[in-house]
């Protein structure tokens, strides 16, 4: 059995998209694991699948690396829209599109009949700890977090999936991928969680940011985008960023706005299809 596939990446955040609308995938965590290994697979930070809504344009069905199953991909939102307009499944200046954390509206930017630039409203932030969910009875905002024999000062945020946002004096140099993963598979999150470093850039509240990501079951990632409008949420909560900011990943930059008006975070950022081919299941 033969399956076509979709290429794309968000700002380096890459994943292979499947067209679940014409082909039905038995077992996608397992097609995940496969695909992703960048020596011997296809090469991604995981899985997603395109599917049918019965309340929206789409569905969206990610999973990571290492096959486990994602709420939600700021970055991988984005693709899907852009996938959903350029084969004509939905072609409107705004699309709805279902994931494990509700329905996302998503206006698009087309040049030459393409979509180029996709703006998410990802839905208010939540820091209840619940939702992340976190072993705290209160919400955490830069509090003192002992790990790895280090004291990091942590925000944790919900973006529909969890974020635990750490702000450090340089991102080149910050532990990413020594207590990344530590933090990750903390007792503290009893799901796991995704680890964003967090640079200030100029003053304080500043309208730009720079952070690196280790995400909960790929790694580091060369973008993030929950991740970017957590830190966005974690950085105008502690009065080092502003509600409208710039954040500058590893792949490129991000716009974020946390409105004050409705309360949501609004993220725009680019689509980018690479190459489309076949897998042989």
């Amino acid at each position: 059995m033969r399956v076509p596939f979709t290429k794309m990446h968000g700002l380096g955040n890459d994943y292979v998209y499947v067209d679940a609308f014409r082909t039905k995938i038995p077992d996608p965590p397992a097609l995940a694991r496969r695909i992703s290994p960048r020596r011997t697979g296809i090469g991604s930070d995981g899985l997603i699948l395109i599917a049918p809504s019965d309340s929206a344009d789409c569905r969206m069905e990610m999973y990571n690396a290492d096959g486990s199953r994602g709420e939600m991909c700021g970055n991988g939102i984005r693709c899907v829209a852009k996938y959903v307009y350029d084969h004509g499944i939905a072609q409107r200046p705004e699309l709805r599109i279902e994931t494990d954390c509700g329905i996302k509206t998503l206006g698009v930017r087309v040049q030459g009949g393409l979509v180029y630039e996709v703006a998410v409203d990802m839905g208010p932030p939540r820091l209840e700890p619940d939702a992340l969910p976190i072993r705290s009875e209160a919400p955490v905002v830069d509090a003192p977090f002992e790990v790895g024999g280090q004291t990091l000062r942590i925000t944790c945020v919900s973006m529909g999936n969890p974020h635990c946002v750490t702000f450090v004096d340089s991102t080149e140099h910050a532990p990413v991928t020594t207590l990344g993963p530590i933090v990750e598979k903390h007792p503290f999150f009893p799901r796991g969680v995704n680890v964003e470093f967090v640079q200030v850039l100029e003053a304080a509240p500043s309208a730009r940011l720079r952070m690196r990501v280790w995400e909960r079951g790929s790694g580091e990632t060369a973008a993030c985008g929950t991740g970017a409008c957590a830190v966005a949420v974690a950085a105008a909560m502690t009065g080092r960023g502003r509600r409208d900011v710039e954040i500058e990943l590893l792949g490129g930059p991000l716009h974020v706005e946390w409105r004050e008006s409705d309360g949501h975070v609004h993220m725009t950022g680019p689509a980018t299809e690479v190459f489309a081919g076949e897998i042989e299941l």
